[in-house]
């Protein structure tokens, strides 16, 4: 198994090296000067050649993306041309949103999710498996914003159970940090919701009708059992595999649901560093999300190999 994980960890680098390439590559032939933005409207072009060289864009692209990669290997991921903060410090100010927006929603998603597919696999073709299959389709169309301000016109506005916007840690009270995170958490489960329990479902579905289920119900167990007991765990496979695309999509569903809650996070930091094309910003923390993903990749391989084991070979 430590082989199997060191060679996925090994085909990561080349990955990550060519998102590197790519996002440099478009970042720089993309329209636009940030040193045009940094200087305002009225700016000279004697003041916009300063600040080209100050920032190194006067220099050959090639030289701009070496230098760019030896800082980035020594852990300096630049500074920010808008604010002149490091970017390390930036993105360290702002994932602890990003973070318990995305565990919180994860929590609710497999909390929901998975029983929610069992049952319409227990009940397959009956009203609930129906109600299920019907919910996840309403689910998966709807877009996240659409269910977030839906979310807020009815829970913050009409009732006022919680609070529009805002980010409150949860140091400060587990009250206090729902009534924030409660609702853009849930807008954004919705969708990953109906997915995962649509999976679920059809992987249980396919399951139920093996040979050993059917003699483990000869045996006299239940339906019910036989399906938590065997099939939940033969049908992982898929399963987990949605889970992990589920969580990488979780990146873009925050973009969004940050931008209508105003929640401080990695999300708003990158609507805030393309508007401004603050190109440090927008590398730093596009190489986080692939460093994110890899780290996802390797965490659905390794639960593979613990429903699998032949995976291992």
């Amino acid at each position: 198994m430590l082989a199997f994980l060191l060679r996925r960890v090994a085909a990561t680098v080349p990955v990550l090296l060519m998102v590197a390439v790519v996002v440099f590559a478009i970042l720089r032939f993309s329209p636009g000067d940030p040193a045009v933005v940094m200087a305002g409207d009225a700016a000279t072009p004697e003041r916009i050649a300063q600040i080209r060289a100050v920032m190194g864009l006067d220099q050959p692209v090639l030289q701009q993306f070496f230098t760019w990669i030896w800082r980035l290997v020594r852990g300096d991921m630049g500074t920010s041309l808008i604010s002149g903060a490091p970017v390390s410090t930036l993105i360290a100010g702002r994932i602890g949103p990003t973070m318990s927006l995305a565990l919180t929603t994860l929590i609710i998603t497999l909390v929901i999710a998975i029983p929610l597919g069992a049952l319409a696999a227990w009940r397959q073709g009956r009203l609930i498996d129906r109600a299920v299959m019907g919910l996840s389709v309403l689910g998966f169309s709807v877009p996240v914003f659409v269910t977030g301000y839906v979310l807020i016109w009815i829970f913050a506005i009409e009732l006022k159970w919680f609070s529009v916007q805002g980010y409150v840690p949860l140091a400060q009270g587990v009250w206090p940090f729902l009534q924030r995170l409660l609702l853009p958490a849930v807008g954004l489960a919705t969708v990953y919701i109906a997915l995962i329990a649509r999976i679920t479902r059809t992987s249980l579905v396919e399951v139920m009708h093996e040979d050993f289920i059917r003699t483990a119900r000869a045996k006299g167990r239940s339906d019910f059992g036989v399906l938590w007991a065997h099939a939940l765990h033969n049908a992982a496979v898929p399963i987990v595999t949605v889970i992990g695309v589920g969580i990488a999509m979780l990146i873009s569903g925050v973009v969004v649901t940050e931008s209508v809650f105003n929640i401080p996070g990695l999300g708003r930091l990158v609507v805030e560093a393309v508007s401004a094309r603050d190109y440090p910003v927008i590398q730093g923390l596009t190489l986080c999300f692939a460093l994110v993903y890899v780290f996802l990749n390797l965490l659905v391989d390794a639960a593979y190999t613990v429903f699998d084991p032949r995976i291992r070979v």
